[in-house]
């Protein structure tokens, strides 16, 4: 069963930002894709079983952003 869901990162501001965001992201265990968007900071995250919200922040923040709470 495939899973969506959108988290808000706050803090990236460029191309560089949104690649670093996509691979720790897409590292997790069972994320097959990731879709960032720069201008609202959305950050999408497909897999084919359910992520954990609180991996999904540590990813972010080890690439040096933040998850909107």
């Amino acid at each position: 069963m495939t899973t969506t869901k959108t988290y808000t990162v706050t803090g990236m501001t460029c191309s560089h930002c949104v690649g670093s965001v996509s691979a720790e992201v897409g590292r997790l265990p069972g994320v097959s894709d990731v879709r960032v968007d720069l201008a609202t900071g959305a950050v999408t995250v497909t897999s084919d079983q359910p992520v954990d919200d609180e991996a999904v922040a540590a990813a972010v923040d080890e690439a040096g952003y933040e998850v909107a709470k």
